[in-house]
């Protein structure tokens, strides 16, 4: 332990800056003294450390016998330290061959000496040890005989003594259990030493040595350099002196649990100078453990990698964005659009890639200069970052070229094709604001050409040459404008637009109208309607629910026309209580998750109804599957809070969709219709056979009607029935018709039969 303190002082002296050297040279001073001592007391004994005067043959041989004996190995080494404590300051340099000579010995033959000697002093201390307790037993029968003894003749003479003995008995083992323990903690602080100089001196780079609880005990001239903290304001303090704040706590338990686990940690971190400085390093931490494998201290070796990241950092911009708008450039383009299209497979969602070129950009470098030119490019990258979302990407790949790809669109080619051109759209009118460049005020516009990918139909090369045809047939098309490549898609998008503007146009203009399907029971007797709304356009005609609903909800409409279907239903059933014929009869609506969701549509339906003052009994809302994906506990207190008021509820479409029996349950519900994908293969199908069966028992057992939609044909009736269905819709029975022939076909149900009503209703399909 003393020869490495004196190697570690040695190569501190050598390291240390001039005012710091008398410090270290009276350190190091007396640590040779004090190894010289140490070395006496080995040789001639010591009394207060308990050691022997006289030496075992072993010990002795090993001291003083040979070819290079401990004694003449250590009486060089002191020597050497002498003439290194001698030497003046321009002497005192690593390549030193007293210095070198000082670390080598301590590290390779004294260290192996002194071990050997430190194990043989240990052997002969165990086996003393062994003597001894033979010893103390021996004592220990023999004191037991006399007391034997002086119990039965004379035990007053022997009890002093008899004290005596075991008190000198006790003294005995009290030294010898002190020897054990000395040579103990020897070896082990020898062990840590050893252990913490040898990692130490293998590195030349900033070194920082903490206690096992993370309190800096040492640290190198390399280190101060570095972090710009003095010795004395760093020992003591724990590493934390040095954290930046840029990392957060999760960083720090990754770190730990790597120590924790493998015995290090390596990587790149950011540290704090003194004066504030924050900076990164390249940092190795070491775990150093005892021989029972406790960790006894923590050495960090770091490189200060300021200018080495910096230049990275700098080759990493060069090779990857451009100069002038810091964009990414073709090649980061190119890398990332490879990406997007491997993600587009896997998730088989659309993506779009926009052309974008600026339109008389040549014209502005000749007039106003390239520096002018430069500043729109600049600002006009700004504005286009302002236009997508944060994972979308902004390209130049040269001149007044751009590129915008956007991922995550929706797997239908035509709903992709709508959100690109709300991006484009975008685009076209940040990039129609005036700009200032310098002293000028200029507009400018720009053309953009469109593409669709999904996954990797097309190489990118490709993809590129289609966005770049598109947007020169922008050009073609005036300029400051936006073209798909596929020209069928780009009608698809114009016919978008129109019927998105006939339909606001619908709204203002009332040109909705509903159709009733009548709903009977298993004698035919009409029960009510489901009310179905058609739009009659004056251009188009009727046009289909199933090309306009879908364009209402994505664009909002749907909430108008909601609350125009729930008017017009509730207008219909006061009509209807006037009429023996009908004032029995319910109506169901069809309501959108988006108006349900609605913070206000309980009140809605509430002002609807008692406008109307209608019963309530007679209201039936439906509601679809896919709406409790979402949010159901809210559904569930909505349907609640209506069902309060005397609104019924029939949940559409059942087995589609959610079919959460869980939920099921909890639904105030009224009626479950069959999905009439189901019906129409009954008679031949045997898994709908059955997954209808099932759904008319679960019905049965929680109490909910069961109403069959799509009922087309007396053999599907006669299985239904069959099963326990007793309520049908379907074009067996009416198709949906406005009100005028709805109640023809009412009429008609009064006068005749059921099964001619039934043949003469089918024949009407």
């Amino acid at each position: 332990m003393l020869s490495q303190r004196t190697a570690l002082l040695s190569n501190l002296l050598v390291h240390a800056q001039a005012d710091q050297r008398p410090k270290i040279h009276r350190k190091l001073r007396e640590s040779i003294e004090l190894m010289s001592q140490s070395h006496f007391a080995l040789i001639h004994g010591d009394k207060l450390l308990g050691l022997p005067s006289t030496m075992s043959e072993t010990v002795n041989a090993m001291y003083f016998k040979g070819e290079n004996p401990l004694n003449t190995q250590v009486d060089e080494y002191v020597k050497s330290v002498d003439e290194l404590l001698a030497a003046d300051d321009k002497n005192l340099t690593t390549d030193n061959a007293t210095l070198l000579l000082i670390t080598n010995t301590a590290l390779t033959r004294l260290s192996s000496s002194l071990d050997k000697m430190v194990h043989q002093y240990q052997l002969e201390g165990e086996a003393s040890i062994v003597r001894l307790e033979k010893i103390e037993t021996l004592l220990w029968t023999l004191t037991l005989l006399l007391l034997a003894f002086e119990a039965a003749l004379i035990f007053y003479p022997f009890t002093k003594f008899t004290k005596l003995a075991i008190e000198k008995l006790h003294q005995i083992t009290r030294e010898l259990k002190f020897h054990e323990e000395y040579l103990e903690t020897i070896i082990e602080q020898r062990t840590v030493e050893l252990s913490i100089a040898a990692t130490a001196f293998e590195s030349h780079e900033g070194i920082l040595v903490t206690d096992a609880n993370n309190v800096i005990l040492r640290a190198n001239q390399a280190f101060l350099k570095i972090s710009g903290y003095s010795e004395e304001e760093v020992i003591g303090q724990s590493p934390r002196l040095f954290r930046s704040g840029k990392h957060e706590v999760n960083f720090f338990d990754a770190l730990w649990n790597s120590i924790n686990n493998t015995g290090m940690w390596e990587g790149e971190i950011w540290n704090k100078r003194k004066n504030g400085e924050v900076y990164p390093v390249h940092l190795t931490i070491t775990a150093v453990k005892a021989n029972n494998g406790k960790v006894t201290n923590y050495v960090s070796t770091l490189t200060d990698i300021t200018v080495s990241k910096a230049a990275s950092d700098e080759i990493q911009r060069l090779a990857f964005y451009d100069p002038l708008t810091q964009l990414p450039n073709r090649r980061l383009l190119v890398d990332r659009l490879n990406q997007a299209l491997a993600n587009s497979a896997r998730s088989g969602q659309r993506g779009a890639l926009l052309f974008l070129d600026l339109d008389h950009f040549k014209t502005l470098n000749d007039t106003l200069g390239h520096d002018i030119g430069d500043l729109l490019l600049e600002q006009t990258a700004t504005r286009l970052l302002a236009c997508v979302r944060e994972g979308d990407t902004v390209a130049r790949i040269g001149g007044d070229e751009f590129v915008v790809f956007i991922e995550n669109l929706s797997d239908q080619p035509f709903d992709a094709a709508a959100q690109a051109e709300i991006v484009g759209e975008k685009i076209l009118n940040e990039l129609n604001l005036p700009y200032l460049l310098s002293s000028h005020r200029y507009f400018n516009a720009s053309s953009i050409g469109i593409t669709l990918f999904n996954g990797s139909e097309l190489e990118l090369e490709e993809l590129l040459k289609q966005a770049d045809i598109a947007m020169y047939q922008a050009k073609k098309a005036g300029r400051n404008t936006l073209r798909f490549f596929d020209p069928n898609m780009q009608e698809v998008i114009n016919a978008r637009v129109e019927l998105e503007r006939d339909l606001r146009q619908a709204i203002e203009n009332k040109e909705f109208q509903l159709y009733y399907q009548l709903q009977v029971d298993g004698d035919g007797r009409s029960l009510g309607a489901e009310a179905l709304i058609r739009w009659n356009q004056p251009k188009r005609g009727l046009v289909s629910p199933f090309n306009f609903i879908p364009l209402a909800e994505e664009t909002g409409l749907i909430l108008p026309i909601g609350q125009w279907v729930l008017d017009a239903a509730c207008s219909q059933l006061k009509a209807w209580e006037q009429n023996p014929l009908t004032n029995h009869l319910s109506l169901s609506i069809n309501v959108s998750a988006q108006q349900f969701k609605q913070a206000d549509f309980v009140s809605q339906v509430q002002t609807s109804v008692q406008h109307h003052a209608i019963n309530p009994n007679l209201l039936k809302i439906e509601l679809t599957e896919s709406m409790l994906l979402d949010n159901v506990e809210h559904i569930i207190i909505t349907m609640v809070a209506l069902q309060a008021i005397g609104i019924r509820f029939e949940l559409d479409d059942f087995g589609t969709g959610y079919s959460s029996l869980q939920y099921l349950k909890k639904l105030p519900l009224q009626q479950l219709k069959i999905d009439q994908s189901f019906i129409q293969d009954i008679t031949e199908d045997s898994s709908d056979q059955a997954i209808v069966r099932t759904i008319i028992a679960m019905a049965r057992g929680l109490n909910i009607d069961v109403i069959a939609e799509g009922v087309e044909t007396d053999n599907q009736l006669a299985y239904l029935r069959n099963y326990g269905c007793n309520h049908f819709q379907g074009y067996l029975f009416g198709r949906p018709a406005p009100i005028n022939e709805f109640e023809t076909l009412l009429e008609s149900s009064r006068r005749y039969p059921r099964d001619v009503l039934l043949r003469g209703l089918a024949g009407t399909k």
